[in-house]
């Protein structure tokens, strides 16, 4: 028995099922509008067309096996045993955004049937065979995922997509709240499938908790979860009976249940849960029973380690296999019938899938990555400059004399608020949310007045959960607003570093630039922070951020750099639907002086409307100075000009200071160009020594033939940062800085 192909048991046992069936029929067929079997809220035009999906999903999933194993399908994990997930698709409309699980094949077939001239099968065709031609990927994933008909393509991430399912619920009574359009009717609903052991996942549990807090309050979240519950993970069983059981009595969480394995007695209770979700705008649980035929995916035997006694249990709850029976039992079609219908359908599956392998597929780096990172920079600087909001900008400051251009210098956190609110009034579609962000005004008052100015639907405190926040971002962006989530520490990104990495990120890469997130994420950052740290306050991290592909992430050192930066940023979401991350160094935020207390030298008047800054540039300090030529960024800068007198000082040397503002892309250009003439190369990185900002510094100049230029690196430690004055053990010091460049004077 070992390596039996259980796909080709499955496919023979349903044709063996017709053939032997001796059941009776009901004699006459049933009209279109009738029942389908007494009883049923399902009528029999809607039974033959279900039908005729869960075939086309089944046949799919068939054609993937066999092609498999001659590389010419690339994809096998299937949707055999949960086919009756087209009820979900037949119930909703194609306009209720859907974030589906991969096995969801039966729900893609019958979602194509909402709008005319698309076909269901070549598109899956196209993408299980991984083609350029594919219209939901472009070949670089097998996604289920369509534009026309709202599928926003989910990859195999293990619950990650509940959040921000979550998120466009909300985004869709959000936005009609606050006057912004939709582009999809106001009552529809957030459709989110996912499987019995994936509910299990704690970002699962995020979602549902938030959808419960949300409810609570009596605040609409119209997402209708469905728990295609087939009663394994992988080879990892559920509990009998453990989804009701911790599902069905929540509260504000409106529980429903339904037999997926039988479309005539599932249908009217899917019926009920959806119109349920979209009368109430309440979150709603839909259970649907489903099963799973043949293994996890192709490279899954089962028989190696399931029974074949407990395989045979399995087969036998086919839910397709109870739709024929249906068939015949209302006399809707003969065995003939169902027979030409299943043949016909393998052989428009397999036609299909030889047409998708003779079509082209991504055949360079080029091609693979376009969608990836879009940057049109003169767009972007055009929206970055647009300046016709002067009249909406009086009214937010007050008077033209309050206007924050004409005020004196002042420090971080009063530039980077001062540009909260006036992107603010550049942008209606501006959301601005997080943890204590509201009436506080966020821990360090970066954030204070935004509500007042704005009201309470465009600023607002979340619940204490980073995911939460950033699928929220997602589900805002989905819905065409702006967000500019809070993530209150850089140490709490981590916590939901997902939500940015795996799911807000890739979207437009496997969408193929149909779908985007765009965002600004305000994340307070770094070390130095005195009087309050430890590694959650003070953390100095950012390698999981340069290692998202497609992030940008800005890092200002002073506040006009801070106010250009943001307007870059902010066009970079809304020209080319960038995800933004801009690191506000914390012990940064209050400093006024620079070199001796009262010289006010690190305070800066505000950038004129209009005046951004262009992805990538860097700001010089000392230009013309080649003794030594320093890299740094953040924190890093005002304690390197600080060094750079000392070293001047104590070697005569002229130091250039050179604040890298972008640490992600890297601008390697600028780099090597300031490198150029360079006596002395010092890389000032507050992060830590491996992984960090310095080592792409490094590889840039390396790479750009300046590897003989003596160099030294001044880095944060590889630990946690520890308490107190501990912590500044751990990153680097001006005497550090001075130190390093001694090193370099004695070689």
């Amino acid at each position: 028995m070992r390596g039996l192909n259980r796909a080709e048991i499955c496919d023979v046992n349903f044709s063996e099922f017709i053939r032997a069936w001796d059941g009776g029929g009901a004699g006459r067929a049933p009209a279109a509008d009738d029942a389908i079997l007494p009883g049923s809220a399902l009528d029999a035009r809607g039974f033959r067309e279900l039908f005729e999906s869960q075939l086309i999903s089944r046949h799919l999933d068939l054609m993937a096996r066999v092609l498999r194993v001659q590389n010419k399908v690339f994809y096998t994990i299937g949707s055999s045993g949960h086919e009756g997930n087209t009820m979900v698709a037949r119930l909703t409309r194609h306009t209720d955004p859907a974030f589906l699980h991969y096995r969801s094949g039966g729900f893609m077939a019958e979602r194509f049937r909402k709008l005319p001239g698309m076909d269901p099968v070549m598109d899956s065709a196209l993408s299980f065979a991984a083609s350029k031609d594919d219209p939901a990927s472009g070949g670089r994933h097998k996604v289920w995922g369509s534009k026309p008909l709202w599928v926003l393509p989910q990859t195999s991430t293990i619950a990650s997509h509940l959040p921000k399912a979550f998120g466009t619920a909300v985004a869709i009574e959000q936005a009609r709240r606050i006057g912004h359009p939709l582009p999809i009717p106001a009552d529809s609903i957030a459709i989110c499938s996912f499987g019995d052991a994936s509910s299990n996942h704690a970002t699962a549990q995020t979602a549902f908790n938030v959808a419960a807090w949300t409810a609570y309050q009596k605040l609409p979240a119209p997402v209708l979860f469905v728990c295609e519950d087939n009663g394994i993970g992988i080879s990892v069983k559920t509990p009998d009976g453990w989804i009701a059981r911790n599902f069905a009595h929540r509260s504000d969480l409106d529980y429903f249940a339904a037999d997926g394995l039988d479309l005539a007695k599932g249908y009217g209770d899917v019926q009920r849960a959806v119109e349920h979700c979209r009368r109430s705008r309440r979150p709603t649980f839909l259970h649907l029973r489903t099963t799973r035929i043949m293994g996890h995916a192709g490279t899954d035997f089962e028989i190696e380690w399931r029974s074949l006694e407990e395989l045979c249990a399995v087969e036998a709850t086919d839910p397709l296999l109870r739709s024929a029976a249906i068939a015949l039992e209302s006399g809707l079609m003969s065995k003939d019938d169902i027979l030409d219908l299943y043949e016909a359908t393998r052989a428009r599956c397999f036609a299909a899938a030889e047409d998708a392998d003779r079509r082209p597929r991504l055949d360079s780096l080029e091609d693979v990555m376009a969608p990836l990172a879009p940057y049109t920079p003169a767009a972007v600087q055009a929206e970055a400059a647009r300046t016709d909001y002067a009249e909406r900008r009086l009214e937010v400051f007050g008077s033209e004399a309050k206007l924050p251009e004409n005020q004196p210098p002042r420090h971080l956190a009063i530039q980077i608020n001062q540009a909260l609110h006036d992107l603010f009034a550049k942008y209606p579609e501006a959301l601005l949310f997080g943890e204590d962000v509201a009436q506080k005004g966020g821990v360090y008052t970066v954030t204070k007045g935004l509500q007042k100015a704005f009201g309470a639907r465009r600023v607002f405190n979340t619940l204490l959960d980073e995911t939460v926040i950033l699928g929220l971002a997602q589900g805002y962006a989905n819905m065409g607003l702006l967000p500019l989530p809070e993530i209150q520490y850089l140490a709490y990104f981590h916590n939901a570093c997902d939500q940015i990495r795996g799911e807000a990120a890739s979207l437009q890469f496997f969408s193929n630039g149909q779908y985007r997130n765009p965002m600004v994420m305000r994340i307070a950052s770094l070390g130095y922070q005195r009087g309050f740290g430890g590694h959650f306050h003070n953390d100095n991290s950012i390698t999981a951020l340069r290692d998202i592909p497609g992030l940008v992430v800005g890092c200002p050192s002073r506040g006009d750099d801070a106010v250009t930066m943001l307007r870059t940023l902010m066009a970079l979401a809304k020209v080319d639907g960038r995800v933004c991350a801009f690191l506000e160094p914390i012990a940064l935020y209050m400093a006024k002086d620079l070199y001796e207390a009262g010289d006010g030298g690190w305070q800066t008047t505000f950038p004129a409307p209009g005046e951004a800054m262009q992805l990538g540039e860097g700001r010089v300090y000392g230009e013309g100075h080649d003794d030594l030529v320093v890299f740094t960024y953040g924190n890093g800068v005002p304690m390197s000009l600080r060094a750079a007198r000392a070293i001047e000082a104590k070697h005569g040397w002229k130091v250039r200071v050179l604040d890298l503002r972008w640490l992600v892309p890297l601008n390697e250009d600028f780099i090597r160009a300031q490198a150029a003439g360079a006596k002395h190369i010092l890389v000032v990185d507050e992060g830590r020594r491996s992984a960090g900002v310095g080592e792409g510094v490094i590889t840039a100049l390396t790479e750009g033939g300046f590897g003989t230029t003596p160099l030294l690196r001044v880095t944060g430690a590889d630990t946690f940062t520890p308490l107190a004055g501990a912590a500044f053990l751990a990153i680097p010091s001006e005497e550090e800085i001075v130190a390093a460049a001694d090193r370099l004077a004695a070689n």
